[in-house]
């Protein structure tokens, strides 16, 4: 989990430094095809790790990745680092709704007061009336909402599918489809952006796997505590990097819901237990 917070931070370093030169959009295309080549050596040392019949399913979680992904790329680079990853941070509390809307899971005290936590650490990182909703941060609240749909669908693939596999088919899916979206938006970069496009393949690819392997060696509740780390070192990057200045309602709202998703990953793991069985990974 600490390596997938390190590539995470340094992937967002990354999509901040190269869309100063490329858009958004053209910034996710390269992410794709690239953390695609990374990949591409465990996929042919790992026969029958990709499996076509799994593709439907897959495909799920990979049209939710996509909004995803254009949507936090865009709020990266036109939004201040700390709010976006605040934002971010509630994906797991959408979730649990989603699950409860569609999975028909029920949500008792300790979850309802996990949820109303997190969403008042939201409101105290977007201030409603106080400060103005930017486009970037819109953005950052609709990745909030596919990541959460991502979770689901993830959820749903539990027990089928190589954690390997589920961070695989993300690229070979969203693509395709991310080149046909970035078309009104490309443009080619420059010889001396390329070291950054790889560097940031290089980190969604390793950010995936550390993420997926994570959650397959332990419960949620062990790991989720870890992204602190990755708030601390967004947070940096954003006052060291780029000179952005936070206040405290931005850093303590982020803290608030970093802190609700991680009751609400220790309720799953006691709740996973009380029924004899390890929560989904």
């Amino acid at each position: 989990m600490v390596v997938a917070c390190v590539a995470f931070a340094g992937l967002w370093v990354m999509i901040r430094l190269a869309s100063q030169e490329l858009h958004p959009f053209a910034v996710v295309v390269w992410r794709n095809f690239i953390g695609l080549l990374w990949l591409m050596p465990l996929v042919l040392t790992s026969p029958g790790l990709i499996r076509l019949e799994r593709m439907p399913a897959q495909m799920k979680r990979a049209a939710s990745g996509v909004i995803a992904t254009f949507a936090t790329f865009y709020a990266v680079a036109n939004a201040p680092l700390a709010n976006v990853l605040a934002i971010n941070y509630t994906a797991p509390l959408f979730a649990t709704i989603g699950a409860l809307l569609f999975l028909g899971e029920r949500v008792r005290w300790v979850r309802g007061a996990a949820l109303l936590m997190g969403f008042g650490g939201m409101l105290l990182v977007l201030r409603p009336g106080a400060s103005e909703m930017t486009p970037g941060l819109w953005a950052a609240v609709i990745s909030a909402l596919a990541t959460a749909f991502s979770y689901v669908a993830i959820k749903q693939l539990t027990g089928t599918d190589d954690s390997r596999a589920v961070a695989v088919w993300s690229f070979i899916l969203t693509t395709p489809v991310s080149m046909i979206i970035a078309i009104p938006f490309w443009s080619w970069p420059s010889a001396q952006l390329w070291p950054i496009l790889v560097s940031l393949g290089a980190c969604a690819a390793a950010g995936q796997l550390a993420l997926s392997r994570a959650f397959s060696l332990a419960d949620a509740g062990a790991v989720m505590p870890f992204d602190f780390v990755r708030f601390g070192l967004i947070t940096l990057a954003g006052i060291l990097l780029f000179g952005e200045r936070y206040d405290v309602f931005t850093l303590l709202g982020g803290a608030v819901i970093l802190l609700s998703t991680i009751i609400l990953a220790l309720r799953e793991q006691a709740l996973a237990r009380e029924g004899g069985k390890r929560p989904p990974s």
